[in-house]
This record gives structure tokens, sequence and C-alpha cells, in this order.
């Protein structure tokens, strides 16, 4: 691909479309010919800034992604101790609030979770990661 985007998302685009080369509009002609008998034998290849962009990308941690957006942080913050076994009392002993507080707000994980029952709501959590406790460990 020979163009003048450098940018992380053409890059990105190229690459998932197939591209095995991407080179920059403004690359010297020797450059360029270079690059096309280069993918023409099987190689992948890139202009020195499209490299340098590729190896930040791939070197660059993930973004951890949070689980389900859906709940408000509060929320995530109760589903993660209900995953981890810890009752209702207790969790609302630990995050200072009222048990009720704390029924409301599995009242509202079940909705937005579309779950009937605690044992989904904590297998739907572990899946995701939820539920260790500070070792990084699950309760038996």
């Amino acid at each position: 691909m020979l163009t003048m985007f450098d940018d992380d998302y053409s890059v990105l685009a190229a690459m998932r479309a197939g591209a095995r080369g991407y080179v920059l509009k403004g690359a010297q002609q020797d450059e360029i010919i270079r690059a096309v008998h280069a993918v023409a034998a099987g190689e992948a290849i890139f202009g020195p800034g499209v490299a340098r962009l590729v190896l930040g990308l791939v070197a660059a941690p993930p973004a951890a992604e949070v689980p389900f957006q859906e709940l408000t942080g509060r929320e995530r913050e109760v589903l993660d101790l209900v995953a981890a076994g810890v009752r209702n009392a207790e969790i609302a002993r630990r995050m200072s609030i009222a048990p009720k507080t704390v029924a409301n707000h599995i009242s509202a994980i079940f909705a937005k979770l579309q779950v009937t029952e605690r044992g989904e709501a904590i297998i739907l959590a572990r899946d995701a990661g939820l539920g260790r406790d500070s070792r990084g460990s699950r309760p038996e």
C-alpha cells in the first residue's frame, strides 16, 4: 500500500485488509521499488516511520478492558465481592453502606446482566476475572 496516511487507524486497517507492505507517499523511489519486489516475493515491508509505529503498537500493553461496562463502578465493586463469595452483610460493612443499598445494587446488577440468581452472576463475574482476593486466587 502506498499512502500518505501513517496514523494508527490507517495502518491497522490496511494490515487487517491484507496489506503486506505499507510505504508512505514521500518515500524515495528506490524504497518503493524495493517494497514492491519484497511484497511480490512474499515478504512484508513497511517504511521506517510505519515500522516504528507498528512496533510501538505491538510493544504497547493492551488496554485493560473494563468488564460489564453497563454496570456502574459501585455495582462492579459489589459484583466483585459477590463473586468472591462475600455475603451481603459483609459487603455492606466493607463498603460502608446499608445492607438495603447492597440489595439494591444486586437487583440492578441482575437486571443489567439479565440473570435471575446469584450463582449466574457469580459465573459471569468469574469468567470476566472478578471475584479474586488480594492474592489473585478465588475462594474455594
